[in-house]
């Protein structure tokens, strides 16, 4: 059968827009809810301090151009990590006694690098070294911060981590600017870009959950993604505990032709494939005309829905954080519609 989930962000700007986003999640999405993220409470709760508050051994702080790496961990991150700490008892208070799939997001290595300073300035990107010590600290802060979710959701049966690179088209093609504006950061090369992806996507293997890669943007190398999270797998192989194929999550209006044949294959292979259909805004449409679109795209890549069974996913196209707390609750009401429709 299909399933419905959500990319990640929720609207709001305090905690109580938290909770509710948490409730909601959990109400609307019982296929395979998440841990919300309500980037409108400040930079600490942002896609990239919530990133930064699960690296190990790293230590950031919040300047006047952005996240910075420092010596030691800056007010700004220990806010952040409290605030992931507030979310996660919330979350282990209310999903008492859940026992079915969940999911958790956090930004990606070369999101991170693309977007966090170096301590002397410019971004991490600029760096070879520090973009590999980024890379694995960030894989080893995820070990700790799914073992820890484990603990406070012992229930919990498939865990699902979503790894977000919505930079990663910009990183491999160059086009992310220096600090001055005037120029821009040279070409990651792909074996570079799949390996430090590969080492993440591998720690959240290592520790029994699934690793999923989303990007809702154009250009996204999909062949490089699903073969890092092959890459991952395989290291693993023979390792107990380890569990699922991977996933891959997009917004299916920013795919190319090549890209709707990696999605039929990862498909076909037994992956599963998140396909963001529904505006991230408010907008006119129902779930009679998202079905349709569905059924037409899967009938383009030759693909019968009744053999893709539960690998097939239904979201909004993005996150949801800019959407009023109305449409948000509309879009995940729709995507499980959409889903159960789809099963049917």
């Amino acid at each position: 059968m299909a399933f419905a989930t959500g990319v990640g962000s929720m609207p709001g700007d305090d905690q109580r827009a938290y909770d509710e986003a948490l409730r909601v999640v959990l109400d609307q999405l019982s296929d395979l809810p998440h841990l919300p993220e309500v980037p409108g409470r400040g930079a600490t709760a942002s896609m990239t301090g919530r990133a930064l508050a699960v690296v190990a051994e790293l230590g950031a702080d919040l300047q006047p151009a952005g996240w910075r790496l420092t010596d030691a961990p800056g007010i700004d991150q220990r806010r952040a990590r409290s605030l992931l700490g507030q979310d996660l008892d919330a979350l282990e208070e209310r999903a008492e006694g859940y026992t079915g799939a969940f999911k958790l997001q956090v930004a990606g290595p070369w999101t991170l690098a693309a977007t966090v300073e170096r301590p002397r300035g410019d971004k991490i990107l600029a760096d070879h070294g520090a973009r590999r010590e980024l890379a694995q600290a960030l894989a080893e802060g995820l070990r700790d911060h799914v073992r820890d979710v484990r603990r406070r959701l012992p229930g919990v049966e498939r865990l699902v981590v979503q790894v977000d690179e919505p930079a990663l088209a910009a990183v491999l093609a160059g086009r992310v600017p220096t600090a001055s504006g005037f120029g821009r950061h040279r070409v990651v090369h792909p074996p570079e870009a799949s390996d430090a992806l590969g080492w993440v996507l591998a720690a959240i293997a290592g520790e029994g959950a699934e690793p999923w890669v989303h990007s809702c943007a154009s250009g996204t190398p999909l062949a490089l993604v699903r073969g890092a999270l092959r890459d991952a797998r395989s290291s693993l192989a023979g390792s107990s505990g380890t569990t699922g194929s991977g996933g891959l999550s997009v917004d299916l209006d920013q795919m190319s032709a090549a890209d709707h044949e990696i999605l039929a294959e990862a498909l076909d292979a037994g992956e599963s494939v998140v396909l963001g259909v529904l505006p991230s805004t408010e907008a006119e449409i129902g779930e009679a005309q998202v079905v349709e679109r569905v059924l037409r795209w899967l009938d383009m890549v030759g693909l019968d829905p009744a053999t893709v069974g539960d690998r097939l996913g239904i979201s909004a196209v993005c996150g949801l954080a800019g959407a009023s707390q109305g449409w948000a609750r509309r879009v995940l009401e729709i995507s499980s519609r959409v889903a159960a429709e789809l099963t049917d």
